[in-house]
């Protein structure tokens, strides 16, 4: 019979890196500089953006939120890798886990919201370029980053509450890097059924939900763009998208891959990878993406840097 009592278990053993242990060295110098470069884009971006009056517009607006996500999206999760890499103490305690598990769920939904409402603004700046400012105006713009936060606090109190409602027994041995919910799931002496269906129907109906948004907003941004009659002027207006469509491929792929996908044939060895994909390596690439296409970015960076230098 499933035991009741979840607090017999007070710590959990992070097992993600105990059978390699000749590759923890590398492996931390590795995700120290995924981490340092994570903060130094991200905080940069945000900086840049605050300080240069010519991105003081809704879709830069956004994306300083975007970067916020990012920065901690990394910061709950990387940190305890590292010091478990560095100091082999692989023990966490089940408050901490829950914590991690908490912040971790934040950031993540938050940021499936944040990137519909950045389609939206897309959608919003292409078919009314002279009504954008006015659509898209300081109060507009708030209330769409705020239901987005409001969206992502509420998905996590409920993931959180379902994940750790359970009962954790003897086995207090995670075979993964963090908390994260696959592993959880698979350490719970309970019946975990419930749980899973509230969770992953949840997170299938906020994810579908927020990929149906993007979807149609990018099909009316098309059908706006083949209005354009030159060709050049179609791939300009195009290309001012052509970040955000990457971004929104590449959180969505690893969020399919790891949730929705939940159920027979899945590996956590598979998801230990896929696992420092999403937790560092997007939210490192995210200001290069937007940078590396973006004059806007590029010039202001110069701009700042010219300042700089004149200092």
């Amino acid at each position: 019979m499933a035991k009741n009592n979840f607090s017999e278990v007070t710590e959990f053993i992070l097992m993600g890196f105990t059978e390699h242990p000749k590759w923890q060295v590398p492996l931390f110098i590795l995700f120290l500089g995924f981490y340092l470069a994570t903060l130094l884009g991200n905080m940069g971006m945000i900086v840049l953006i605050r300080v240069d009056v010519q991105l003081h517009t809704p879709m830069y607006f956004f994306l300083s939120h975007l970067s916020l996500l990012d920065a901690c999206y990394a910061s709950v999760i990387t940190p305890q890798i590292l010091a478990t890499l560095a100091t082999d103490v692989t023990v966490i305690s089940y408050s901490r886990c829950a914590a991690q598990f908490f912040f971790f769920t934040i950031c993540a939904g938050t940021e499936c919201f944040l990137l519909a409402v950045m389609a939206y603004d897309r959608y919003v700046a292409i078919s009314n370029p002279l009504l954008y400012m006015a659509a898209m105006n300081p109060r507009v713009c708030w209330g769409l980053v705020m239901g987005a936060y409001v969206c992502g606090v509420s998905g996590a109190i409920l993931r959180t509450t379902c994940t750790f409602s359970l009962s954790f027994c003897e086995d207090n041995q995670i075979n993964f890097f963090f908390c994260d919910l696959p592993p959880l799931l698979k350490l719970a002496c309970s019946d975990t059924t419930n749980a899973e269906i509230i969770i992953i129907l949840f997170s299938n109906i906020v994810i579908l939900a927020n990929a149906l948004v993007i979807m149609i907003s990018y099909l009316l941004i098309i059908k706006s763009i083949l209005r354009i009659k030159s060709s050049g002027g179609r791939a300009k207006t195009f290309s001012t998208c052509a970040s955000h469509l990457t971004a929104v491929a590449l959180f969505y792929g690893t969020l399919t891959f790891m949730y929705i996908r939940s159920g027979s044939g899945k590996s956590l060895e598979e998801d230990k990878v896929v696992s420092v994909f999403y937790t560092m390596i997007i939210p490192m690439m995210n200001p290069l993406i937007y940078s590396l296409r973006n004059k806007d970015v590029k010039a202001a960076f110069k701009k700042i840097t010219g300042r700089c230098r004149v200092s």
